[in-house]
């Protein structure tokens, strides 16, 4: 499995990202059925934005995790203020597959 950091930027309090929550969040819940999802939620530290991890079979690579992630509401819906795809090595993996 090739494992992948997304980085969403948004303002916390952006209007388009509260009404499309619900939506981006059932979307979510559809890589987490199809074990895709590992992890995803917002930064704390009150400056918006979230990180989300997931992982594709290999030979996935970031252009894979692009394209399932341009199907995210919040993309789709021209919400993110920004987005960075990085591939991430798990050295010590916890994540069951």
């Amino acid at each position: 499995m090739n494992y992948f950091a997304v980085h969403y930027l948004y303002a916390g309090d952006s209007e388009q990202i509260i009404t499309l929550r619900p939506e981006h969040r059932a979307w979510l819940g559809g890589l987490r059925d199809e074990n895709i999802l590992i992890g995803s939620g917002p930064y704390t530290d009150g400056f918006g934005g979230a990180l989300i991890i997931i992982r594709l079979p290999e030979p996935a690579t970031v252009a894979d995790a692009e394209a399932l992630m341009d199907q995210d509401p919040f993309q789709q819906e021209g919400a993110l203020a920004g987005r960075e795809i990085r591939e991430w090595n798990p050295v010590l993996n916890v994540f069951a597959e």
